[in-house]
């Protein structure tokens, strides 16, 4: 195993080598596209034209990063459903494929032909298939109780991210602010640093974070240049999938690229809903200073709006009749992830009303403080998110995340939006760093993650801005 992994490695540095070496001018879909030297732990990537052209430059750029993504998307789907490779690949061509209109598949096959191109055998399906791969556990589960099989545990819509936006007299200027960490596992987290900067054919130019491979964020942080800022949280312990609905992926990409308003980004993701990745989306408005709450589920969805308040994100559906009919979350336990992190967050907001700006939110992004303990301790309770770090233990609640907690952060106010510009940390907000060996020597049940499993380290804050 070492010697394959190691083999592995030379390959991906071989592929980085080979890349730096060719002419990307010798083919014209790779014209004005460009990566830049990784920036505290960031990868900025360019892309524009065409949807096949700006899929065939994200395949071609990000080559190495793609295949090592696949790698673990594929792991951790294999391992977390039971289910092998084949199962998701003939569930994205059979089922996913005959609903993305036209726009998206010619992006996603330009990202197999760009791989290909660069000498990493992967085909649509994979990408399709790893484009999916924050729905799969909705999906699996309703598989499995069709077919009269007990979904493992770790086949649940978990706690991912934490996150607010606020405007009007809770900001210090008046404008809306916004910010989200991504929680998810660090298998996958430590590889989620990538800045996109799209200019498309159609649509608007946007910038957003994101994974290789994806033509969506995912983790869903970007502001496009119509003023509409994105981001969102998932409703914890979710349950709802419909087979003839549209990916959620395709809805939230099409989001970020086609909404110029708060009501047409509600339109886009209500539309065709399969229930996947159901989130609480956060959205603001800079060009009118309104922001909005969009709560998707797939029976019951619900749009709040203001101009002159906030709205938080901790995994806690916010809608009782949506906790009780879609969710088997617990709204009265104040030591669950979700709820101890709301508590928080209305603090933080009471705390700084009128003072919130670009630096508090920053700052929110790595707090500690326990509102069940009430006092500092890093965990799963807290909006910087440590489940490693957890003094309840690694039990079953915590294996949907495998070593987990919040991997990267950003923040943005109007003025930054403005000029399609966001800050970003990767790593923990707070400046900790995770130290793989050390982890798994003490939590040898997570020595499936071994292969790939890299140290987290913390970086600064750092400023991206889309290319004029």
């Amino acid at each position: 195993m070492r010697r394959i992994l190691a083999s592995f490695a030379v390959l991906a540095t071989a592929g980085l080598l080979l890349f730096a070496a060719r002419e990307p001018q010798g083919d014209s879909r790779l014209k004005n596209a460009f990566r830049k030297p990784q920036q505290n732990g960031w990868t900025f990537v360019h892309l524009e034209g065409t949807p096949a052209e700006i899929g065939y430059q994200h395949g071609y750029l990000l080559a190495p990063e793609i295949a090592e993504g696949y790698k673990v998307i594929a792991l951790e789907a294999t391992h977390d459903t039971d289910k092998n490779w084949a199962f998701f690949r003939d569930a994205a061509k059979t089922m996913l494929w005959p609903h993305i209109e036209q726009e998206y598949r010619d992006e996603l096959t330009g990202i197999a032909q760009g791989v290909e191109a660069h000498g990493v055998k992967l085909d649509v399906w994979d990408i399709v298939a790893i484009n999916a791969a924050m729905e799969w556990s909705y999906y699996v589960k309703q598989y499995d109780l069709q077919h009269g099989v007990t979904p493992p545990k770790t086949v649940t819509a978990g706690d991912h991210c934490s996150a607010f936006v606020a405007t009007g007299k809770w900001t210090r200027d008046g404008k809306p602010v916004i910010a989200h960490n991504n929680w998810t596992g660090y298998l996958d987290g430590e590889r989620w640093t990538m800045i996109f900067d799209i200019a498309p054919a159609s649509g608007h130019r946007f910038i957003m974070d994101g994974y290789p491979g994806l033509i969506h964020s995912a983790d869903d942080f970007g502001i496009n240049d119509a003023g509409i800022m994105i981001t969102e949280t998932t409703i914890t312990g979710f349950s709802g999938w419909d087979s003839n609905g549209i990916a959620e992926f395709v809805r939230a990409r099409k989001a970020m690229q086609h909404a110029s308003s708060i009501d047409e980004f509600a339109t886009i993701m209500k539309a065709g809903n399969n229930g996947g990745y159901a989130n609480d989306w956060l959205v603001a408005d800079r060009k009118t200073g309104e922001i909005a709450s969009l709560e998707l589920g797939l029976k019951n969805v619900s749009l709040k709006r203001s101009t002159d308040g906030y709205f938080v994100g901790s995994n806690y559906p916010i809608d009782a009749k949506l906790a009780r009919e879609e969710t088997n979350f617990d709204m009265k336990d104040m030591g669950v992830s979700g709820n101890a992190r709301h508590v928080r967050w209305d603090q933080l907001m009471a705390q700084n009303k009128g003072k919130i700006d670009l630096a508090m939110a920053q700052k929110f992004m790595g707090d500690h403080y326990d509102s069940y303990l009430k006092k500092d301790s890093p965990s799963e309770r807290t909006l910087c998110g440590h489940v490693d770090m957890s003094p309840r233990g690694m039990g079953d609640w915590q294996k949907p995340y495998g070593i987990a907690g919040a991997v990267q952060n950003k923040a943005a106010d109007a003025a930054m939006a403005e000029k399609l510009m966001f800050t970003a940390a990767a790593g923990h907000a707070c400046g900790l760093n995770f130290k793989a060996a050390a982890h798994l020597k003490a939590h040898p049940e997570f020595a499936w993650e071994k292969p790939y499993l890299r140290d987290m380290n913390a970086y600064l804050w750092t400023t991206f801005q889309a290319v004029r």
